[in-house]
């Protein structure tokens, strides 16, 4: 049963190890055995991080993943309210950040609940850290898409990111994405894949992404996370017409909003705004008059018959 004390819970988001389970945070151990509902994105996982850890959870334990993320989200937000101490935890590192999570945190927020975390290990800074690439500045891209098409067009977005970038990819995807990122990025964009982070079998394979991508072509194994180093700078791009309508095009694919998508491009290009929405309605008009005139050569042919 979970008290009803009058003042809304606690949601607590913990860290878990990615890897080597004594990587774990030590309050980890204490919230386990504490919390009234341990939300566990695989229940038989926590049994075997309990296990490892030497403890023995007292609360409710239920699950917490992608596939009833949705339905079970008022039901915890309901038991915070009653004054519940909820455990967030995810197979590995800290929830939300491409895990189940985001979801619970909103919601438990526009109910006024207090929300902590124990902080843990993670994929992207241990990643980061072991790339050998500039980490002042860095950006998390998550999972690329897994349709080839809205792939290129994702790393087309990102193109002209000069910040470092962080990905997630699985293994039986990983040489396809690496291509994918050469063909896009430049053969020649330093990056580093990391396998295995902490396990017994890690591996910081680092090189020119065409490298890398003729090296993953043979197979390889294990959780992956992907460092990409971003654009170098310089001085703006010169491009033409027909390029800025393209790349217009490719934010709006993607669902940005015209007048967004001008103002990211002028941005990158290093341009005013009016120059990249002029050559925009230049090539509206074209196709315009185009699709005119084949009607009309249309109307002459149909009247010859």
């Amino acid at each position: 049963m979970v008290p009803v004390t009058g003042t809304t819970g606690t949601l607590v988001l913990a860290g878990t190890p990615i890897g080597d389970v004594a990587d774990a945070p030590p309050r980890l151990a204490a919230e386990l055995e504490t919390a009234d509902i341990v939300a566990a994105e695989d229940t038989r996982r926590l049994r075997r991080l309990t296990q490892a850890l030497g403890v023995h959870t007292t609360g409710r334990v239920v699950s917490y993943f992608e596939g009833n993320e949705a339905a079970r989200t008022p039901e915890l937000v309901e038991a915070l309210t009653g004054g519940a101490r909820v455990l967030l935890v995810t197979d590995a590192g800290m929830p939300s950040v491409s895990d189940p999570g985001y979801r619970l945190v909103a919601a438990a927020v526009e109910k006024d609940v207090k929300v902590t975390a124990v902080p843990g290990p993670s994929a992207v800074l241990t990643a980061l850290a072991l790339s050998a690439l500039p980490v002042d500045r860095f950006c998390f891209e998550g999972f690329l898409p897994r349709k080839a098409g809205e792939r290129l067009g994702r790393l087309r977005e990102v193109a002209g990111e000069r910040r470092t970038m962080v990905f997630f990819e699985a293994p039986h995807r990983l040489d396809d994405t690496l291509a994918a990122m050469a063909e896009v990025l430049g053969a020649d964009r330093r990056a580093a894949v990391c396998r295995e982070l902490t396990k017994t079998y890690e591996e910081v394979k680092r090189g020119p992404l065409g490298e890398l991508a003729a090296w993953a072509a043979e197979g390889v194994r294990g959780e992956i996370t992907v460092v990409v180093e971003g654009a170098a700078e310089s001085g703006p791009e010169e491009l033409d017409a027909e390029e800025l309508v393209r790349r217009v095009l490719v934010r709006e694919e993607a669902g940005e909003r015209r007048k967004e998508a001008i103002a990211a491009v002028a941005a990158d290009a290093g341009l005013p705004k009016r120059e990249v929405f002029d050559a925009v309605v230049a090539a509206k008009n074209a196709a315009k008059d185009a699709a005119k005139d084949g009607a009309k050569d249309g109307a002459k042919d149909g009247a010859k018959g």
